[in-house]
């Protein structure tokens, strides 16, 4: 058929134009292309020549994205009218199939319409990316004319009375009213922008964030089209695949989602509930909440509602197409005549939509956009939720700082507590809000659906309904008992745990004793409970899967089953096949309905916690720091009306300072300037109603020493604290004398806050800050340079002067990177004397003008004690004139006071300096003088013991030692797979990062067990299998009753599908139609309860697979490491090894079976969908492929730039929880230093780190979604297409049942394919833990077998305790140099032998030599006849004792801690401990020999813990003992009492002392001196004495 424009239809001339011009319908359509080729001609050249140059620099630096007024306006009117442009095509297209000619004017111009507003949105983007307005009049006098044309037109039609009952004349309408709407647009960015028509344009400048280049997260900037699809994060994802993704690239968050911003936003809300007439209020948290960010939560579920009812779209356009697929009703002629105007047909309205290929579209369409404004609602309420997490974080953090001491001392608010808030509380409202759109759209949602469903199908769908809905309580039941079951197999987790660590501390002593097995045990009896609890909760989590999968087989059962009894003629395809869809839509929400429940319900509590928090006491008013207000403070005092007054010009992190300030007072000049701090009728309490101090006057000389000395518990402590205004004052006032103006005592602290004020505020800003060292040391998790400078700026001569002072010097050295180690709880633990010497040091080098030290002595021997006195405090402190308050035991220093302070009881004693007091208070001075003398005593007795600051250094020489030794410290990320080899060219990486660790899973899954792979795999395969089979039923039995139906009828559609649609299914189709429904019902029926049956069975095998798993690998892991060779520890750091058994043995057990059952099932289930599909429709494997390809494509470049983003989730969200604890650790000396605007910025940046992470994650997670949603709406329009054709074309004629089922598997697959890709992505990064749990699993073992057996050694072996050492070679690891070489020794039996050395000459060594620990390579050890690298070491190790040297206790009882086999009688064990001197100390413990060891022994000294492990030596009644460096804690005369002991109770044995101060082994029998691995001098003491040039004279010499 011919084409052309106007249609040659010879009767109605087509061309005239007697009637006038505008009177012949195709003129006016032709006027209509008229502006659309003016635009396509104007805007071409500018597009392709002015963009051509820049579009070489593909990407225009942001800066540039400034929006014009109406820019979101103006992209949703143009959507629309794309919208409306495909209509009125489809409307031609239909209208000309109903005429004899082809009519082009009917779709031409809705064609060129559509084409045209393409361009529109495209040029208008262009020329906003390049800020240039004028070329806009382009589009400006494109929309006028579009307007006057379409209306030209719609004024016609109405002329020649076409109605909006026709379906072009509602479209040319609404065309005329979007026009309408864009010129006004167009106009509006003119009256703006005034780019014309007006003298000055206005100047605009991009947003501050813009200026910024540092700002990455573009998704406020970006135009719609781009943030409706997250278009600008392609170059990330795409980028992530060849480097990954660093902190650096994810750059700074916007402004308005900082968390500064954000808490003024919420603090404002907050304290505006506080009224003037009620001011104690406690103001509502969620009240506040909803006013800071209760818009975004509306407009999110605005977003949401949209989204639920387009997505009842889809239902209905499948019932529509079934329906009208077969139907091809032809319009009678007469009709036609009857509707024809201006010689061209008009269709109705509802026509259009009787067509099957126009309802495809409209289907897609509906898809499309659901999925984008479901995603954005998504998108919305995580940022929202970010925000509100920001805000809530520094409105605690705040808090933190204000609160008063006494409630973290008397326990009102633990760090616990603080940590819960911050880790807990606050992600738990944050999880609230994600989900609480959710809160109101469901409900509508499933009233909605029920309402279609009784559309539909009548009463019967709903019994389906109320199936699905008297289920839901059941999930969330279930969901209620997963939350408890979690929690008690946390606590089983945390017991398990607290024994592993302990194991592993004290690994060396388990080894040398035998002990692995007991302990082992005991470990395994606890994992037994945990995996009990465990079992529970893989069974309610496999529970919740049931339900999930088989609620809708249910719902379907019985709607159908009802529909077959009520309604005899039973369903229509199109009928059943949108009821099946509907119920599929219905069961999210009903399953995701009992989540939110749970989570609204634990956010009430959260809130709860929240608001006690907030309200909990504060610290009083900062005023009485200015030397004016006096003290009495009402706590909490709120301050209003300073909230509004924020300087709008300062930039925002300055305002953090002032804003928290309270207004100060002015001051007044004091009365004495020569005291520093003055306190005139105090009294102090904790906040209980007990003074902790009462009555005191004193005074603090500037400039001077001031001491406060008094018995342990007198207040001491407490009145520095006092005065620094942490304790609440009862009555009397302190005051601080003004500092003088000329010296800015902060030294660039708080510099930037000072830099922003006026001058009348710099005044009362430097109040003093005071240097504090508190008695408990209190380190940052940072190096320790950062710690010691804390912010002051670094001054290297200064620093090395206060490293000097504080002899700090020697320990840095022994740290591995100096002093930028990092310290603190997550680095080194450094021993209590060099914490606390840090601590000294940071109070000395800050440059402030008073300094208070809380008895910086406690935990410092005395040589320390007085190089800190001498140099720091007298010489450092005293030259700079700053006054200085010390608080100290030791009296031996008051000689050098100028003041001292003698408190007693809570009030003070005497005030003056010594002279005054040697003269007033002669008692006082007398009793000090004694305790003078009994100091000096211990200072002798201290002085002949190596002292303790060696030993520590010593202890942390060893930590590293061990380490240096292998010269790496080993990094969990170094563990790549040994079998890639290290080319680390970029191919290789790109390579690696986008596998999928099949190996891993495959470990995982064998350890699992086969028959419980084999069980899984195949029930999986069966339960989709039926799950179709119950589909495709449903289809034949629904399609048959058509047939049956138009036999009787007039014979619509009706082909002979009765005979073939059953198949190969055997029964008479002669028979009357209800004995085949029952028939069908009863195999429906059948199939139903298989599939139920079904999801039951494979929900239980995932979870049981996963939990056999978890229980192997953890068995094997603990066996693998408590076996393996000492060296393995000394390499490995504990954190790592700690790792493995709390993190990755967690997400063995509890993450990695719900993945992979998700997986599965969505892969399973998406893949049934196409197979049904391409059965159906053998066509639609055509477009399958290039869908497969990009799908290939998004899921790996998503899969890696997923990991990196949740790696960095992750590593960022640590140092934000550290920072909070480690904050209320150190209150007082935050507070003390006045550094509170410092670490409020710190908090401000960790949290802004990490909820940029946060938001990149989510944000890429957005970015898959609306990816594979599009995918799957292709997906759905492509089924669609292929059948449609596939009937209009008469090819393979499918039944409406059969279209039916393709259709609604093919809406399936929207929602399942992006839970494949989160799901690969999510079960990577955990097989991560498997990865890491498996390179254990690789480590050796030590050789417990030994070549003899262990029957084949005599009982009583070692009887004499004779050894031979002959030419022994040992080394620690086959890659190192040997530690002894060649060594020979011959000890008899019963001797006791001393072994000395310096430090690392191989005393150690040889002891663990005796027990096998090492490695020995030559040579041998022969003991009673037998050498011992022949035994079994379980045999060896039991037969022989050792002491060590570091004390190791084990949490249990003091039997369990002697003799944890349990094989000893109580009087051996009494007899043990009274060779020790513990009997009476014992005897006067609660419950004696069973009394409590805490973890680590901590309640007890480090010498009793020594003489413990003697004890534990002497249980076990060995002929041959050990003692290595064993009294090194232990004071002069607890020694000599052992060293007589051992003589005695060892008389017959053999010891070997390795000995630490050489006058211990003066008496023995024989003496080795070691050097470098070899022996040196090897004989009597007395004969080595004689030597005057040897070594060991020369060790006596110097021990002397």
């Amino acid at each position: 058929m011919a084409l052309s424009f106007c249609g040659n239809n010879e009767e109605l001339n087509a061309y005239s134009v007697e009637k006038g011009v505008l009177n012949n319908g195709c003129f006016v359509d032709a006027l209509n292309l008229v502006p659309h080729v003016f635009l396509l001609f104007i805007t071409f050249p500018i597009l392709f020549i002015g963009w051509g140059s820049q579009s070489s620099k593909v990407q225009i630096h942001h800066n540039t994205w400034l929006h014009f007024p109406g820019h979101n306006m103006r992209w949703i009117l143009t959507f629309l009218l794309l919208f409306v442009h495909v209509c009125e095509f489809a409307e031609g297209i239909v209208s000309n199939k109903g005429m004899t000619t082809n009519h082009l004017h009917l779709f031409m111009p809705a064609f060129m319409g559509f084409i045209a507003a393409t361009t529109s949105v495209v040029y208008y983007h262009n020329i906003e990316t390049s800020n240039f307005p004028k070329l806009l009049l382009v589009l400006f006098i494109y929309w006028v004319l579009a307007f006057i044309t379409k209306s030209i037109k719609l004024w016609k039609f109405a002329a020649f009375t076409v109605g909006p009952q026709h379906l072009r004349f509602c479209i040319t309408a609404l065309l005329v009213v979007l026009y309408g709407l864009l010129m006004a647009v167009e106009v509006n960015v003119i009256r703006v922008r005034k780019y014309v028509f007006f003298a000055n344009p206005q100047k605009v400048k991009p947003p501050e964030d813009l200026q910024d280049l540092g700002v990455r997260f573009l998704q406020p900037f970006v135009n719609l089209l781009s943030k409706a699809t997250y278009w600008w994060m392609n170059p990330l994802i795409m980028g992530a695949h060849k480097r990954p993704i660093e902190l650096k690239k994810i750059g700074k968050l916007p402004i308005a989602m900082r968390a500064l911003t954000n808490y003024l936003r919420l603090k404002d809300a907050y304290e505006d509930q506080r009224t003037a007439e009620d001011p104690d209020r406690a103001p509502s948290i969620w009240r506040s909440m909803y006013r800071a960010f209760g818009r975004p939560i509306l407009l999110s579920s605005t977003f949401r509602y949209l989204a639920d009812l387009l997505g009842f779209a889809g239902p209905l356009c499948i019932s529509g197409i079934v329906k009208y697929l077969n139907s091809t009703k032809t319009v009678p002629a007469a009709d036609k005549m009857k509707d024809t105007y201006l010689g061209v047909y008009f269709m109705s309205s509802t026509e259009l939509l009787q067509n099957s290929s126009v309802l495809a579209v409209l289907l897609f369409l509906a898809l499309v956009l659901q999925r984008t404004f479901l995603q954005a609602s998504y998108y919305v309420t995580i940022e929202t939720g970010i925000n509100l997490r920001g805000a809530l974080l520094a409105m605690i953090y705040n808090k933190i700082l204000r609160l008063s001491t006494s409630n973290m001392s008397m326990g009102e608010m633990t760090l616990g507590q603080i940590n819960n808030l911050v880790a807990i509380e606050t992600n738990q409202l944050m999880w609230f809000l994600f989900l609480c759109p959710n809160l109101w759209a469901m409900p509508v949602q499933i009233v909605m659906g029920v309402i279609l469903l009784y559309y539909l199908l009548g009463l019967s769908a709903l019994v389906g309904a109320s199936v699905i809905v008297l289920l839901a309580p059941v999930q969330y039941l279930i969901a209620t008992k997963l939350a408890d079951t979690q929690k008690s197999s946390l606590e089983h987790s945390t017991d398990r745990l607290k024994k592993t660590s302990e194991i592993l501390k004290g690994i060396k002593l388990l080894k040398l004793y035998a002990w692995e097995k007991i302990f082992c045990d005991s470990v395994e009896d606890t994992r037994g409970k945990e995996l009990t609890s465990l079992k529970t909760f893989a069974f309610y989590t496999s529970m919740s899967i049931f339900m999930n999968a088989a609620i809708p087989i249910a719902a379907v059962l019985a709607t159908f089953v009802m529909h077959h009894f009520i309604d005899k003629s039973g369903p229509s395809p199109s009928e059943a096949f949108a009821a099946l869809a509907l119920f599929h839509i219905l069961v999210t929400p009903l399953f995701l309905l009992s989540t939110v429940v749970r989570f609204a319900v634990k956010a009430l509590v959260s809130v709860q916690k929240l608001g006690e928090f907030l309200q909990s006491d504060e610290i009083g008013d900062d005023s009485w720091r200015n030397g004016d207000i006096s003290v009495p403070f009402e706590a909490g005092k709120k301050h209003l009306g300073m909230t509004k007054a924020i300087n709008r010009k300062q930039p925002i992190r300055y305002q953090m300072d002032n804003y928290e300030q309270p207004t100060r007072r002015q001051m007044r000049p004091t009365e004495t300037e020569d005291v520093a701090v003055k306190v005139s009728g105090g009294s102090f309490t904790w906040g209980n109603n007990l003074l902790t101090l009462s009555d005191i006057n004193i005074r603090i000389p500037t400039g001077q020493l001031t001491m406060i000395v008094g018995q342990v518990g007198c207040g001491k402590s407490s009145l520095l604290l006092a005065m620094l205004g942490e304790m609440q004052a009862h009555d009397g006032r302190v005051f601080w004398s003004k500092p003088p103006d000329c010296d800015i005592i902060h030294d660039g602290n708080i510099s930037w806050s000072e830099t922003e004020e006026s001058d009348e505020d710099i005044g009362s800003k430097n109040r003093y800050s005071v240097a504090y060292a508190a008695q408990k040391s209190w380190l940052l998790n940072a190096t320790v340079e950062e710690n010691i400078t804390f912010g002051s700026p670094f001054n290297k001569q200064r620093y090395k002067t206060v490293i000097d002072a504080c002899s700090l010097q020697p320990d840095i050295d022994l740290l591995p990177f100096g002093d930028q180690t990092e310290i603190g709880e997550r680095g080194i633990n450094l021993s209590g004397g060099q914490r606390q010497r840090i601590c000294v040091a940071r109070a000395l080098y800050q440059n402030t003008n008073i300094v208070f030290l809380d008895d910086p002595f406690s935990a410092l021997d005395i040589h320390l004690s007085d190089h800190l006195m001498q140099e720091g405090i007298l010489k450092f402190l005293q030259d700079d004139k700053r006054t200085v308050v010390l608080v100290t035991h030791k009296l031996q220093y008051l000689i050098h006071a100028d003041w001292i302070i003698a408190m007693k009881d809570g009030s003070v004693l005497r005030e003056g300096t010594l002279k005054d007091i040697q003269t007033h208070d002669v008692e006082l001075y007398d009793h000090w003088k004694t305790l003078m003398n009994r100091q000096d005593q211990e200072l002798e007795k201290d002085i002949q013991q190596d002292s303790q600051t060696t030993l520590e250094r010593k202890t942390l020489r060893r930590a590293f030692y061990s380490r240096e030794a292998k010269n790496q410290i080993d990094d969990e990320d170094e563990e790549e797979e040994e079998e890639e080899e290290d080319d680390d060219n970029l191919s290789m990486t790109t390579n690696r990062r986008s596998k999928i660790p099949w190996r891993v899973c495959w470990c995982y899954l064998s350890s699992g067990g086969f028959f419980m792979v084999f069980l899984m795999v195949s029930s999986k395969l069966l339960k989709h299998s039926v799950i179709v089979a119950i589909d495709y039923w449903l289809a034949i039995w629904t399609s048959s009753k058509i047939d049956h139906g138009a036999k009787a009828n007039d014979g619509i559609g009706s082909m002979n599908s009765s005979s073939r649609s059953t198949g190969n299914i055997t029964f008479p189709t002669t028979g009357p139609p209800e004995d085949k429904d029952s028939y069908y019902l009863l195999v429906f029926i059948i199939l139903c309860a298989a599939g139920i049956t079904l999801c039951l069975i494979t929900s239980l095998t995932v979870e049981f697979l996963g939990l056999s798993a978890a229980t192997n690998l953890h068995h094997n892991l603990l066996n693998k490491i408590i076996h393996a060779p000492i060296r393995f520890f000394d390499i490995t750091p504990l954190g790592q090894i700690l790792n493995r058994f709390s993190a990755d043995t967690n997400i063995i057990d509890q993450h990695i079976p719900p993945t992979l059952e998700s997986l599965t099932r969505s892969t399973l289930l998406c893949l049934s969908a196409i197979g049904v599909i391409a059965s159906i429709t053998p066509g639609f494997l055509v477009t399958l492929i290039p869908l497969a390809v990009a799908f290939y494509f998004i899921q790996k470049y998503f899969r890696v730039a997923s990991k990196d983003l949740q790696d960095l989730d992750d590593s960022t969200q640590l140092p934000l929880l550290c920072h909070f604890s480690e904050t209320a650790e150190g209150l007082t000396t935050i507070r003390a230093f006045r550094h509170e605007a410092r670490f409020k910025q710190r908090m401000l940046e960790l949290t802004d780190t990490n909820n940029t992470a946060y938001l990149f994650l989510s944000a890429a997670n957005r970015w898959l979604e609306v990816r594979t949603d599009y995918l799957g709406a292709v997906i759905v329009l492509s089924a669609a297409g292929t059948s449609i054709w596939s009937v209009r074309y008469g090819y393979g004629l499918p039944d409406g049942g059969l279209v039916g089922l393709g259709l609604t598997y093919a809406l399936t697959v929207t929602n399942y394919l992006n839970w494949v890709v989160r799901n690969l992505a999510d079960l990577e990064v955990q097989m991560a833990a498997v990865k890491k749990v498996n390179s254990f699993l690789g480590t050796e073992s030590e050789n417990y077998e030994g070549l003899m057996d262990s029957s084949q050694v005599p009982e009583n072996w070692p009887q004499d305790g004779e050894i031979k050492i002959q030419d022994l070679c040992v080394r620690y690891d086959p890659n190192l140099k040997p530690v002894l070489k060649h060594v020979n020794a011959y000890i008899e039996p019963g001797q006791k032998v001393g072994i000395c050395g310096r430090t690392g000459s191989g005393k150690s060594s040889l002891s663990l030599a005796f027990f096998n620990m090492v490695d020995i390579f030559e040579g041998k050890i022969v003991i009673d006849g037998i050498d011992i690298c022949k035994l079994p070491l379980q045999t060896l190790r039991s037969r022989l004792s050792i002491i060590l040297q570091d004390p190791v206790l084990f949490s249990g009882s003091i039997r369990f801690n002697l003799d944890p086999e349990r094989t000893c009688s109580d009087d051996r064990l009494w007899e043990a401990l009274e060779i020790a001197q513990l009997k009476n100390m014992v005897k006067a413990l609660p419950g004696g020999i069973d009394a409590v060891v805490t973890e680590g022994g901590e309640n007890f000294s480090v010498g009793q813990r020594q003489l413990f492990c003697l004890a534990r030596a002497f249980v076990r009644k060995s002929s041959i003992l050990i003692m290595d460096e064993a009294t090194a804690s232990i004071d002069m005369a607890t020694e000599n009492i052992l060293q007589k002991v051992v003589m005695t109770a060892f008389a017959d044995r053999t010891v070997v002392t390795i000995a630490h101060r050489v006058h211990t082994i003066l008496t023995a029998d024989l003496v080795i001196v070691m050097k470098r691995g070899n022996i040196l001098e090897y004989d009597k003491p007395e004969t080595l004495l004689e030597q005057e040039d040897g070594m060991f004279a020369s060790f006596v010499k110097a021990d002397m």
